[in-house]
């Protein structure tokens, strides 16, 4: 295993969908989440500066691991280079949550 592995992952956050980039996602201690370290944002010389990725690098800035409930995951990939950070607006119905309501937990008895 290299230190050179890149994912994105997208996520639910609010009713926004959130790409990130990091170097490190695995299975935490802790039931039912994903953790994320080592965040992988651009280079803040470049000269077009995106908002979102913006928001994003002060959002998880100074934050060494993220710990994301699996069920909000959307989708982690592999991926050979670091692309934009960002923040899309989750698709359907304005106002309207897609996101599950809650986790399904078997009946105590």
């Amino acid at each position: 295993m290299t230190d050179h592995q890149i994912y994105k992952i997208s996520f639910m956050n609010q009713d926004e969908v959130y790409e990130v980039y990091a170097r490190h996602v695995f299975q935490g201690d802790l039931y039912g989440f994903v953790v994320v370290e080592d965040f992988v944002f651009g280079e803040t010389s470049s000269i077009v500066i995106d908002p979102s990725e913006e928001r994003l690098k002060s959002e998880f800035s100074g934050v060494k691991r993220s710990f994301i409930p699996m069920h909000e995951i959307i989708r982690i990939d592999q991926v050979e280079r670091r692309g934009s950070a960002k923040i899309l607006p989750l698709p359907g119905p304005a106002g309207k949550s897609s996101s599950p309501g809650r986790i399904h937990t078997p009946d105590r008895k």
